[in-house]
């Protein structure tokens, strides 16, 4: 495992709950949102630390803001990274009991 010169809390912002990512649990896969200038290596040891599971596989996904409108006003949403963390056999992670 690599020297962690960041903090754990710092690097998994909240997971990701929505319909398409819930789909994910059946192929023993979590989402999360983390910070964008995260690396996947880190993203595994945060995973790993806080929740007490081990990870096989990590895959990022860079989402760029969208110009929205909100009341004639024009707005842009922030960049967004996630991570899709594959869990080895046999380990799962509990989502409902938070960070």
């Amino acid at each position: 495992m690599t020297q962690l010169n960041y903090k754990l809390y710092d690097i998994i912002q909240y997971p990701l709950i929505t319909e398409k990512t819930t789909q994910l649990t059946n192929f023993n896969q979590v989402a999360f949102v983390v910070n964008n200038d995260s690396t996947k290596q880190q993203i595994k040891d945060a995973v790993e630390l806080v929740y007490s599971v081990k990870v096989s596989e990590v895959n990022t996904i860079n989402q760029k803001g969208k110009q929205k409108k909100f009341k004639g006003r024009v707005g842009i949403r922030g960049d967004v990274k996630k991570a899709i963390v594959t869990l080895q056999k046999g380990q799962t992670i509990d989502i409902a009991s938070g960070i």
